[in-house]
């Protein structure tokens, strides 16, 4: 049964997360941790590690929620968590796949259609709201709940980055690992 949830839930993520993952994880974050899959932590947690590895955050997220959930419903072998991974990550990869394949034709046909200029122009500030409404969030009570030390580090350390990246030449994935360094000294 487990399966089955997954892979609904993963098909309208695939089917309906347009935009690029910022835009697709407010949806995303509904599908997972509303069924209780994984916690709003954990939410973050993927977010923050599917930026740090290849790949889209969709299809990261699905692999590895499709990995967690099978054990988390009782299936105590990770060969059960192996399949979810991999039913989760075709799953939400298949609309995409058979959406492009279809329309890819048509609007290079009619790329100077005005009905198709019309339909882009209308999307790009959706896609924008849905961008914002991502970061709105994560700013959630898991990560921001209160104010104690490791908040102040946390936005400390995300500023300093910040920084880093617009102001200096420094390649962002050197910022990265300098920041999980700079973690991993202070946190342990």
């Amino acid at each position: 049964m487990i399966y089955l949830r997954l892979i609904w839930s993963y098909l309208k993520i695939g089917l309906f997360g347009f935009g690029g993952g910022y835009a697709m994880l407010s949806l995303i974050e509904r599908e997972i941790v509303g069924p209780g899959w994984i916690t709003e932590k954990m939410f973050t947690d993927i977010v923050a590690i599917s930026q740090m590895t290849p790949g889209p955050i969709g299809i990261n997220s699905a692999t590895y929620i499709g990995y967690v959930a099978p054990i988390h419903a009782g299936f105590d072998n990770p060969l059960w968590g192996i399949l979810g991974s991999l039913l989760c990550t075709f799953v939400v990869v298949l609309p995409s796949f058979l959406l492009v394949a279809y329309t890819s034709h048509f609007i290079s046909r009619h790329k100077e259609s005005l009905i198709i200029r019309g339909i882009f122009s209308g999307l790009r500030p959706v896609v924008i709201g849905l961008i914002a409404s991502a970061a709105l969030l994560l700013m959630n009570g898991e990560n921001f709940g209160y104010v104690d030390k490791d908040i102040i580090i946390s936005v400390i350390i995300a500023a300093a980055a910040l920084a880093t990246v617009l102001f200096t030449k420094i390649h962002p994935i050197i910022v990265i690992l300098v920041a999980g360094l700079a973690g991993f000294i202070i946190y342990y």
